[in-house]
């Protein structure tokens, strides 16, 4: 009896002691937080493999990426689940929770049968750039079929919220603002300055001018790109001038010291392949933050934030290069002193900030092969004229195939409007042909998905992607490793964990420290903040909130 009321005992004060101490963990995530954050902050880093959370640790400081992993909740097992994986379809896929077979946004590019005319994801005839005459402004949303997080921001207080987007590259500033921005802002590579387009603006605001005035793109351009640290520290990469890497634009050599004041020509495009492209953006997002009063109002700001230059420098130097581990290390830099900035301008608890990615990138294939993995490369060119020349030999039919685009034959219905051949049975001699070649895992005619023998999840992935009126024809699986491309750089846009495994950390306003390994989707990421702003998803969005986050 003694022994059965002490264990009683027991069993009474472990239940309060581990009430009570969840109690106060929850109490210390929200009673010191506002019932909302003054600012949301969308940080995506393009091309940012998950392992580089990790990977290049042992010389990040304290208040970067090892900041965010501490403080932060992160979701480890992040997948994307949607082909292709590029820019465009990742930033769109983050901030509307949605997927292209909804969204509309199949790719970069998708071919057009009709006009038989590439379109670009955010090309937009109508408008007219601001800040710039040229191409490069004619840019807006109206691409993109459904909402974003926050336009949703926006409809729920009446539009007193106010939404900025920013990138180097418009798609990545333009889609995840989404409609109603009161502002999105790119770079224009041709004239090295912040520019927008009419569909947002009627003028350039005097702030973004007087920040084109201050020229740091002239100031990065004229200094030497060398290691932040000594060349020994480098111990996570290849050597240095390795002849798969492709290099810089406009630069003769691959090695450091990167020579930038050399390059004359064009040096704005090459600007874009240097790690101090990402610190000009986020100089640029503290510019935006302060001149625009973000945070300031009685209701939530959004910050759309894409860093492009990570992107242009693995697609050039792969990642395994020294450029890749010297670029993250930078920006573990930079993403420290913008922490810092939110701290001083709203206070630690007072803003809300997720840093994600859009996809992920392959290891260059000489790379692997000189690791006795199986890897290689092909030529999409190469491949389209032995189809035609095939299908001409066989049934006489020219020109069959008009276009590649994401790894999707569009075929020309003209010719099977004109000839006597069933277009299925075209389909099935071109899916023969490709089904033969060493890099192809597998083809199948996309509207015959459902027939195809090929593992559910990739089944999945492809139906989630197939747009009727934007979407190819057939879908070519290329094998692990493999990616069209030459010999030097490396790419993008299947669906292996390397391209499709993302980070995802959540951070500041009411998020408790910790992780899940438990697979979530960047289709979650939307609806999570709907859920943590109490506001409704976006209206295309078929994520699932990741409650572990919800306080």
């Amino acid at each position: 009896m003694i022994r059965f009321k002490n264990l009683l005992l027991f069993v009474v004060f472990l239940h309060f002691f581990s009430t009570s101490h969840a109690q106060v963990k929850k109490s210390n995530t929200s009673a010191t937080s506002p019932a909302q954050p003054k600012l949301v902050v969308g940080l995506v880093v393009d091309q940012m493999r998950w392992d580089y959370l990790y990977k290049f640790s042992s010389l990040y400081g304290n208040n970067g990426f090892k900041r965010l992993l501490q403080q932060g909740y992160t979701c480890e097992n992040t997948m994307i689940t949607h082909i292709p994986t590029y820019t465009a379809v990742g930033h769109t896929g983050i901030f509307t929770g949605s997927l292209p077979a909804i969204h509309g946004i199949v790719g970069n590019n998708w071919y057009d049968k009709a006009s038989k005319k590439s379109v670009y994801c955010t090309d937009d005839s109508t408008v007219n750039g601001v800040g710039s005459d040229n191409e490069q402004g004619k840019m807006s949303p109206r691409n993109m079929l459904v909402n974003s997080v926050t336009d949703e921001l926006r409809l729920s207080n009446n539009f007193q919220s106010k939404v900025i987007g920013i990138s180097l590259k418009d798609r990545g500033a333009i889609l995840p603002a989404g409609y109603s921005a009161n502002a999105a802002y790119w770079f224009d590579d041709k004239e090295g300055k912040w520019i927008s387009s009419s569909y947002y603006l009627t003028s350039l605001p005097s702030w973004v001018d007087a920040f084109n005035q201050l020229k740091q793109p002239d100031a990065f351009m004229s200094k030497d790109w060398s290691t932040l640290f000594s060349a020994s520290k480098y111990e996570l990469s290849t050597s240095d001038d390795m002849p798969f890497e492709a290099g810089i634009p406009g630069e003769k050599t691959t090695s450091f010291p990167h020579h930038l004041g050399n390059i004359k020509e064009k040096k704005y495009a090459a600007f874009k392949y240097t790690p101090f492209g990402n610190t000009f953006t986020l100089n640029f997002a503290k510019a935006a933050i302060n001149n625009e009063q973000l945070g300031k109002n009685t209701v939530t700001d959004f910050l759309t934030l894409s860093l492009s230059s990570t992107d242009y420098i693995g697609h050039a130097f792969g990642p395994n290069s020294v450029e890749i581990e010297d670029t993250y290390i930078r920006l573990d830099n930079d993403i420290a002193s913008f922490l810092q900035f939110l701290d001083s301008s709203y206070g630690k608890n007072n803003y809300l900030l997720f840093l994600s990615a859009d996809h992920g990138v392959a290891h260059n294939a000489s790379f692997l092969n000189s690791h006795n993995e199986s890897a290689g490369t092909f030529s999409t060119k190469d491949l389209i004229k032995e189809i035609n020349d095939s299908i001409y030999k066989q049934f006489n039919l020219a020109n069959v195939v008009e276009k590649m685009e994401n790894s999707q034959l569009y075929l020309n219905p003209d010719v099977f409007n004109e000839g006597e051949y069933n277009s299925l049975v075209i389909n099935k001699t071109i899916i023969s042909i490709i089904n033969k070649k060493s890099f192809v895992s597998q083809a199948f005619d996309i509207k015959l998905i459902q027939q195809a023998l090929i593992p559910a999840y990739i089944k999945s992935m492809s139906l989630n992607s197939f747009f009727q009126a934007r979407s190819g024809d057939i879908q070519i699986i290329p094998k692990a490793g493999f990616y069209d491309g030459g010999k030097t750089g490396t790419t993008h846009g299947v669906w292996n964990p390397y391209d499709a495994h993302i980070p995802l950390v959540w951070f500041g306003w009411k998020i408790a420290p910790g992780k899940t390994h438990r697979e979530v989707h960047m289709s979650d990421i939307a609806p999570t903040i709907s859920a943590l702003l109490n506001i409704q998803m976006p209206n295309g969005s078929v994520g699932k909130v990741i409650t572990e986050i919800i306080p």
